[in-house]
């Protein structure tokens, strides 16, 4: 009787993610009021600093700590956890994000199922803020996912055992800190690196790499070329050194010349700063052959499950990122992974100060559990 009840409930749910609940279900998965608590939604946050195990650099600047809001809501007894962080391309600060989440007012709303009533709401409360609403979005759907009592790629219907391996990112360094990261990159089977200095910095890195390991690459310039003839010559180098794809070589805007790139490369290119949201997806086809979603830049896992529909429409290929995250926001992300062709989940691993655990790496490869929600516990 067990199962066929849990089976009932989660057949109340509608393909992508979207929630329908009876009455009668949703009574049945409250029916004993848990631990006396509230039959409205409580929202909490609180600032939280990650701390970097190496200096991270990128094209264009380097950080040993991220800043991050850790959200909780809380409705029935139940809480589901969430987050914000901020690496400082996105805009977002404590003080924005803050600011943000004391202007959401979750106590309209009576029922936390309604998740497309809530986050419309919470996304038209300002323009931006994409990390903040992303704070909301995962701490709801955790809690939901622990309502009904299964983790969100169940509710999906994805296979979990369809998530692939995962990169770790080593970022822009010397020659010997960039060889000591990549000696630390054991248990992985593909290895981020991040490119886009100049000709001979960024050459020395890939060639420090390849001293080391031969093992697949993906290059992720940030932005950091900015002449198309130029990014061709460097592809086609990185070509003959096993990467397998080229992530935002150019500025986000220059979408002629990307488009001209994408045709002339012999690399496939993959989209990051110019796919943010699921607006940006329709323009971005012929432009890169894939986008790479990332919860903190789409509003959370609402909009990203929605934008692979989209993308997998126009034919191109998906990854998974992350920035610098707890395991919080890392689990809520690979619960869409067994969607992806690729994963740059790695966020988690590159912090000190994890306070959450969740989704594991097994050899590299995304291992999700089977707790409710999106599979996390506080440390």
């Amino acid at each position: 009787m067990t199962t066929r009840r849990n089976f009932l409930k989660t057949s109340a749910l509608v393909t992508a993610g979207s929630l329908i609940t009876p009455a009668s279900i949703f009574s049945q998965s409250n029916k004993s009021s848990r631990l006396g608590g509230s039959k409205t939604m409580q929202l909490t946050f609180k600032p939280y600093e990650a701390k970097l195990v190496h200096p991270f650099t990128v094209s264009g600047y380097t950080r040993t700590t991220t800043p991050i809001v850790l959200t909780e809501i809380t409705y029935d007894g139940v809480t589901g956890y969430g987050e914000a962080a901020m690496p400082p391309y996105l805009g977002e600060t404590i003080a924005s994000v803050t600011a943000f989440l004391e202007k959401v007012n979750l106590k309209q709303f009576s029922n936390p199922f309604e998740l497309d009533d809530i986050l419309a709401y919470v996304d038209a409360i300002a323009i931006n803020n994409t990390a903040a609403k992303a704070s909301i979005d995962i701490a709801l759907h955790d809690l939901v996912g622990k309502l009904i009592g299964r983790p969100w790629h169940q509710i999906w219907g994805y296979t979990a055992s369809k998530a692939p391996v995962t990169t770790f990112t080593i970022g822009i360094d010397t020659e010997e800190m960039v060889k000591q990261k990549t000696r630390e990159t054991e248990q992985f089977k593909v290895i981020k690196v991040k490119l886009g200095v100049d000709e001979v910095s960024d050459k020395m890195i890939i060639n420090a790499v390849r001293s080391v390991t031969d093992k697949p690459l993906r290059v992720d310039a940030n932005q950091g070329w900015k002449d198309k003839h130029y990014a061709l010559k460097m592809i086609e180098w990185l070509a003959a050194k096993n990467v397998e794809f080229v992530e935002q070589p150019l500025p986000k805007h220059n979408l002629d010349d990307m488009a001209w790139l994408t045709e002339h490369s012999p690399l496939p290119t993959i989209a990051d700063e110019s796919c943010q949201r699921l607006e940006d997806i329709p323009r971005l086809k012929g432009v890169f052959d894939g986008i790479n979603i990332k919860l903190m830049k789409c509003t959370g896992m609402r909009e990203a499950n929605k934008m692979i529909s989209m993308a997998e429409s126009f034919g191109m290929k998906l990854m998974i990122g992350c920035m610098t995250e707890t395991s919080c926001a890392i689990s809520a992300a690979a619960q869409l992974a067994p969607k992806m062709n690729f994963a740059d989940l790695d966020g988690n691993i590159l912090i000190a100060n994890d306070c959450f655990s969740g989704m594991k790496l097994v050899d590299g490869k995304i291992t999700l559990n089977n707790e409710p929600g999106i599979g996390v516990k506080k440390i």
